[in-house]
């Protein structure tokens, strides 16, 4: 799987031929100004809840790209009135799409939409296919719910986690969840866009690597191979 890093909680995930997209914050993000969202390609966007620093790019990308986006029932709802090809989802539900398998799964959040409007119950994503199986969080504190990930779901080739703390978990917590989770390899996300959620980089990864796990912190538009 070839996994790009757009800044904040933006990733894509390209398998099976396809790319996924989750939570497009771009446009928006002084610190991705160097990527041009028009480049961006998805087959499929993923919304982990519908907050503004999660989904800014996502109705523009969709309309272009001609996207299934995949979220939970209320965010769905509020896309498909928009003429975009929506997939609803809730927690613990899995469904089988051309990329493979998504589970909706718990987080510990809020959800509303920037006109404060409901939008769910945010989760996070686990996704697996003959390629590999990946967790994508969204925002969440740390929670016992992780424990059931690798009770539930195949075994995790990588995690992607907010370090951030303030709004979500911080990186010493997210050592924790990734510990619940059963995962040695963790990407950073939700971390240094803006002030709240300034880290102290060097510290995370040596906290990560102390507990015998990888951090990897990766420069918006960079990618790698998993």
């Amino acid at each position: 799987m070839k996994v790009t890093y757009y800044g904040h909680a933006c990733i894509a995930i390209e398998t099976k031929e396809k790319t996924l997209l989750f939570d497009p914050f771009i446009s928006p993000n002084e610190k991705a100004a160097h990527i041009n969202v028009e480049d961006i390609h998805a087959d499929y966007i993923l919304l982990t809840h519908a907050h503004l620093d999660h989904v800014a790019d996502a109705e523009a990308i969709a309309q272009r790209c001609g996207s299934k986006l995949i979220s939970n029932y209320e965010v769905t709802n509020h896309y498909g009135a928009k003429g975009i090809d929506v997939h609803p989802m809730n927690h613990g539900g899995k469904a089988s799409f051309e990329f493979g398998v998504a589970k909706y799964v718990n987080a510990i959040h809020t959800s509303s939409f920037q006109d404060g409007s409901y939008g769910g119950q945010p989760g996070g994503f686990v996704v697996w296919n003959d390629e590999g199986c990946f967790y994508h969080a969204g925002d969440t504190a740390l929670t016992m719910d992780m424990k059931l990930i690798p009770m539930t779901c195949p075994k995790l080739d990588f995690a992607l986690l907010p370090i951030g703390d303030n709004f979500t978990m911080g990186y010493e917590d997210a050592v924790l969840a990734a510990e619940f989770a059963q995962v040695n390899k963790v990407i950073g996300i939700h971390y240094d866009t803006f002030g709240y959620i300034e880290i102290d980089t060097a510290a995370a990864k040596k906290a990560f690597a102390d507990s015998g796990k990888e951090l990897i912190l990766l420069s918006i538009g960079e990618s790698i191979n998993i």
